[in-house]
């Protein structure tokens, strides 16, 4: 499959969330339209979607603060998964990070996603022997028109 990765438009968004949602990556706590707009804020070129035709199958956002590069988003369309292109996606994130200087990256899995966890191992990535913390800042709920369905956006 020829994929084509390209930075983030505004006019990707819908395809964007709705990806994120089929994937499980939509979460009660995060409002995936806000990190959408909190990313274009900063650093907007390092978030890339992967398009197959007119289509979008796969996110990526990173990040770089001077100090560690971040991943967060790498989203693939399960129909698509195991067959390379989050292998590709990273590979340009990475690139990006790289072009800024970036020593180290960063990401964070849940403990229960067993295959992704895998998966960046196969890539060169390591557990740190770390704790991570998070405290919210300002509270994320969702837009009020968002219903998930199945993981399907209403």
């Amino acid at each position: 499959m020829k994929l084509n990765i390209r930075p983030f438009v505004l006019s990707d968004e819908k395809a964007v969330v709705q990806l994120w949602s089929d994937c499980g990556l939509v979460v009660s706590w995060n409002n995936p339209h806000r990190d959408i707009q909190r990313k274009l804020k900063v650093q907007s070129n390092l978030f890339l979607v992967g398009c197959s035709g007119d289509h979008i199958i796969a996110t990526v956002m990173a990040g770089y603060d001077g100090h560690r590069g971040w991943i967060n988003y790498l989203a693939v369309r399960p129909q698509d998964q195991r067959t390379g292109i989050a292998r590709q996606m990273m590979d340009k994130a990475e690139a990006g990070l790289r072009a800024l200087g970036c020593p180290k990256i960063n990401l964070q899995v849940r403990r229960t996603n067993a295959g992704v966890i895998e998966f960046y191992k196969t890539i060169g990535f390591k557990i740190d022997d770390v704790v991570s913390f998070g405290k919210r800042l300002e509270p994320d709920q969702r837009f009020p028109f968002i219903k998930m369905n199945d993981n399907k956006m209403e």
